[in-house]
């Protein structure tokens, strides 16, 4: 019989067998694993993909629970505040981080082997916005009398300041920019992070109160480092990057009209750049560069450019503004992006890239700049291309592809590094500071350091290693000895904190009154048949079972992407966030991976009633199932069926 139209349209969810295989399995092994072990169900929780995969350690999979109405919050807590509570242990900046993190999260996500990934960074908007608009706050911990210098405002430094407000320190941050924000408010522009959003995320930290805030003070040169040091217990460096690497070839040097990436997003981010050049070049591939062109594209240029109002002379200058007026005569650019790479593999997320492709502008990928083509002016005139190939890592122009781009302005977008004037004894050579793994300067002790100008990375990489820094500086200022983090080191669901909040906390276990309980599975001194693996492990797809999913429909959000007729002045905000149904019903679409999510598949087809539920009022997140010892037979059908690989075959041997 043909196949349904309707089941053609549908998309596959999961299959048996891969392309090429044909012999079929044998279903006595596959449906029924009996060994002769005695082995009984044990409820071993993993860490996610999503959550190893993220740099700032969210417990991702967690506030998924509580927006798809499983966790259930508190008593007189609304389940929006307690969403936004589990999501910002680790990051303060859901609001941000759901618009422009590149996602390593969703990457990773066990749903692609069924349809398609989890759309966690809408839901993490949701949760931002939804925070935002209700007013909900931080509140800091019992103060410890200790204080910390945080030097730099940016995602490291506001991440580290959070944290140790937390834990009761108070802090003071330096800030050498007129603002707080760092790469947030002088990188990425205003269409992608709604600069309301960001004001209010950042007054939610400051507002915990013991943060001293100086803006417009650099250390090292407004104020001291001995001075920093002598009135705090503490010292953070977070000082981010705000130097360009330029083009590694001739005519590149000391040529006005030639600029970095970071240089040209802070003149624009700082509104004094109002139009850019009639032809920009930018040479990149990550998001740096993608932010570059997009801005080019949206600036445009004036037909009778003033020398006055070159773009160079306010990206370099740093105090030179262009009259705002000049913007009513502007018209579209042509903005070129080239990369080392292909399209596909370029380092920018891939809808970003896909976005300025209909914003207008050209990308040639698989080629390098090989020369700055100068006029007589010495100002240039355009960059001189080829194509290339990858030898030991290292791109080789191939000869006879070369061509000239004309360019009036050149960007460079290939990496960046720390300023480092007046901190030159710190420098390790590359513009960037030491630090071990766990954020300490090497041999100073009391020197903390996270953020770009350990490594340049991403805006939430740098989050995470501000948190890792404050837990590393609570250790110092208590005088304990700094231990090895955990193998998987990202927030994780607590079953024990659950139960607290829950009021179910075992009860005092007393041996001489207990005698011998080896066997039981009754008690209440005790979690019984459960193991926390979450520190030391991550769980794959092929530990779930995959055939319980339906395919469900990723919910998209709207994006407003202008064309190349319509991307002249368009500085309208990106990315729309989902409204709350439809936040709900994508975080259902999570697998809940290393975590039961009470489907009851366990219960329904256990032969021998073993597995049952926990009576409700002894039940909670994580303890939804229990499993009665003497009725097991250890037949692993319980661990076959169960989506979330949550049940695993122990308590043996």
């Amino acid at each position: 019989m043909a196949t349904p139209s309707d089941e053609m349209n549908t998309k596959l969810t999961w299959r048996r067998f891969e392309d090429g295989e044909n012999q079929w399995d044998s279903y006595t092994d596959k449906i029924f694993n009996e060994d002769t072990s005695h082995k009984c169900p044990t409820y071993v929780h993993k860490t996610p993909p999503c959550q190893g995969s993220c740099p700032s350690g969210e417990d991702i999979r967690g506030w998924l629970a509580i927006v798809r109405q499983m966790e259930k919050p508190p008593v007189d807590m609304e389940w929006q505040e307690y969403a936004f509570r589990r999501s910002t242990t680790a990051n303060p900046f859901p609001s941000m981080m759901g618009r422009v993190c590149p996602a390593p999260c969703q990457d990773g996500c066990n749903r692609n082997e069924v349809d398609d990934y989890v759309g966690i960074n809408a839901v993490e908007q949701y949760i931002g916005d939804t925070a935002l608009e209700k007013g909900y706050g931080f509140q800091p911990g019992p103060s410890t009398g200790k204080k910390v210098a945080v030097i730099g405002g940016g995602p490291a430094g506001l991440s580290a300041a959070y944290q140790l407000r937390l834990k009761g320190h108070a802090v003071t941050v330096y800030e050498s920019l007129s603002d707080l924000g760092g790469m947030m408010r002088f990188g990425i522009p205003n269409y992608r992070i709604p600069r309301d959003k960001l004001a209010g995320e950042i007054k939610r930290i400051i507002d915990m109160g013991e943060i001293d805030v100086k803006l417009n003070t650099r250390v090292g040169k407004d104020v001291s480092v001995a001075d920093v040091e002598a009135s705090h217990d503490a010292v953070l460096w977070a000082v981010g990057c705000w130097t360009g690497r330029g083009l590694p070839v001739p005519g590149w040097e000391n040529t006005p009209n030639c600029v970095s990436g970071v240089a040209f997003l802070k003149a624009f981010n700082e509104g004094r750049m109002q139009v850019t050049a009639s032809k920009v070049v930018c040479v990149g591939g990550g998001d740096t560069s993608i932010d570059v062109v997009s801005v080019a594209r949206r600036l445009g240029h004036i037909e009778a450019e003033n020398p006055s109002e070159r773009p160079e002379l306010v990206v370099n200058d740093g105090f030179v503004s262009h009259d705002a007026a000049v913007t009513a005569a502007r018209q579209g650019a042509e903005v070129t992006l080239t990369s080392l790479f292909p399209k596909s593999n370029m380092t920018a997320a891939e809808h970003e890239v896909n976005d300025a492709l209909t914003e207008g502008v050209t990308i040639l990928d698989e080629v390098m700049p090989t020369e700055v083509i100068l006029g007589a002016d010495g100002r240039a005139t355009g960059l001189k291309i080829a194509q290339c190939k990858m030898e030991d890592g290292r791109p080789v122009p191939v000869e006879g592809t070369e061509q000239v781009l004309e360019a009036d302005l050149i960007v460079s977008a290939i990496g960046q590094g720390g300023d480092m004037e007046g901190l030159e004894d710190s420098d390790n050579g590359r513009g960037l500071r030491k630090a071990d793994k766990l954020y300490q300067v090497p041999d100073r002790p009391g020197h903390f350091v996270a953020g770009d100008i350990v490594r340049p990375h991403l805006l939430t990489t740098a989050i995470g290693q501000g948190s890792i820094a404050a837990d590393t500086i609570d250790e110092y200022l208590k005088g304990r000895e700094l231990k090895k983090r955990p193998k998987v080191d990202v927030h994780h669901f607590d079953l024990g904190a659950k139960l607290h909040e829950a009021g179910l906390d075992p009860e005092a276990f007393d041996p001489a009154k207990m005698g011998d309980m080896r066997g039981t599975n009754f008690g209440n001194w005790a979690v019984h048949n459960y193991e926390d693996r979450s520190f030391a492990e991550i769980i794959p797809h092929d530990e779930l079972f995959l055939g319980h999913f339906p395919f469900h429909e990723r919910n998209k959000r709207r994006e407003e992407v202008p064309s190349a007729d319509e991307v002249l002045g368009h500085f309208m905000e990106r990315l729309i966030v989902l409204d709350e149904d439809k936040a709900i019903d994508e975080a259902k679409r999570c697998m809940s991976c290393g975590m039961c999510f009470e489907c009851d598949n366990c219960v329904i087809f256990c032969p021998q009633d073993a597995v049952y539920r926990v009576k409700k009022d002894q039940a909670t997140t994580g303890r939804y199932v229990a499993t009665d010892y003497s009725r097991c037979i250890g037949c692993h059908i319980c661990a076959d069926v169960c989506p979330t690989g949550y049940i695993k075959m122990g308590l043996g041997e």
